[in-house]
């Protein structure tokens, strides 16, 4: 789906006549004609205020050009409820809800997840702990999170 559609749709969704979106984020109700007819699309700044205003992120307001991925665990964020959030509420398209929460790392280390994902997650190969361990870090390791550290 492309931004223009995306956005129509969203001000449907809501409820909402050109006029009442572009009170919400502060434009006029041609800069909302324009970005529904595709003749323009809103600045940087302005999808940072569609995306808090509406809950949703900012890869879903693009049509998700981008595939993501936890850059802490490497789950895929195929919907926007996956995707953690800043402690004033805004998207953080990096991580997971589930490995970034209200603004600090759930996992403070890298052993701590490997922990985690070794007695977690499904083993229907039945491989060994350390071999598996050896495994999620050579995985993890490739992730920015842990390229940082």
């Amino acid at each position: 789906m492309e931004v223009k559609e995306i956005l129509k749709n969203l001000r449907e969704k809501n409820g909402l006549t050109q006029d009442q979106m572009a009170q919400r984020v502060n434009v006029t109700r041609q800069a909302v004609s324009r970005w529904e007819t595709g003749e323009t699309q809103p600045n940087p700044e302005l999808l940072k205020v569609l995306s808090r205003e509406f809950n949703i992120s900012i890869n879903t307001l693009l049509g998700s050009p981008r595939t993501l991925f936890c850059q802490c665990c490497g789950m895929p964020l195929t919907e926007d409820g996956m995707i953690s959030r800043e402690p004033d509420g805004n998207f953080n398209e990096d991580y997971c809800t589930w490995c970034y929460t209200g603004g600090s790392f759930v996992y403070k280390s890298k052993d701590s997840l490997l922990d985690f994902l070794v007695k977690e997650m499904p083993n229907p190969e039945n491989k060994p702990a350390d071999e598996r361990r050896a495994t999620f870090d050579t995985q993890l390791s490739q992730l920015q999170h842990w390229r940082k550290q």
